[in-house]
Formats: structure tokens, sequence, C-alpha cells
């Protein structure tokens, strides 16, 4: 069964940090494309990170760039989300995701395989 479980998520001061996890079963994850989203309350979901399998290329998105590091540890099947100095506007529930491809999308619709989220809370 393929399938993606994170954790981690929890409730932080401004300025604190916090690592997210994502583990993959059922599949190889470092052959695939792995990215991170989020939906704060009333907003649409967005694409934060990815990185590409083919090349290791990262992508991050402006708002956490600098901020957020995207790394993989592919003997333990695993992805990690390194969150510093996190913002109040950084509360969402956090995903992880792949479009099982070797290549990142702009597409939230190429991402089919999700896991059930966990919550970041950001208390100013």
């Amino acid at each position: 069964q393929v399938q993606l479980v994170e954790s981690g998520g929890g409730l932080v001061h401004a300025g604190g940090s916090l690592r997210l996890s994502c583990a993959a079963s059922g599949f190889t994850l470092e052959n695939y494309a792995i990215g991170w989203f989020r939906q704060a309350p009333g907003k649409e979901r967005e694409l934060i990170s990815c990185i590409n399998s083919s090349d290791g290329k990262t992508y991050y998105k402006d708002s956490v760039s600098g901020r957020f590091t995207l790394s993989r540890i592919n003997a333990n099947n695993t992805v990690f989300l390194q969150m510093s100095s996190l913002k109040p506007e950084d509360t969402a529930v956090y995903y992880c995701a792949t479009p099982r491809h070797y290549h990142c999308s702009g597409h939230e619709s190429d991402f089919t395989t999700w896991g059930q989220g966990t919550q970041v809370t950001v208390s100013s």
C-alpha cells in the first residue's frame, strides 16, 4: 500500500523551530519528487517546497525561502522539512505529497499521493 505519513507538527512560539517528517511506505521515495504543501484557515492549499529526485534541485516559495529547508534521507525513505524563524502566518496544516514522477510539478493536481497532514500553530 502506497502511503505517506507526516509527523512533527505542534504549537511553537514565533521565532521558534519545528521539523516535520514525511515517511513513505509502499514505494521508494528517492525515485520520486516530493513536495510540501500547506493550507492555512480560509486559504487555498499552496506548494511551499519541492525536491526533484532526478537532480536534487529544490524549490522554495518566496515566503519560506531562507527559513525552511527540505531534505531527504533515502535510507529511511523519509523527507524532512526543517522550519526556522517561524511566524504566525506559517500556521497551517502541512502536507507532503508526491507526483509519482521524478520531477516536481507546479500543479497540485499532478500530486497523486498525499499524507494526512500535520497541524503547525505558531503563536505570536
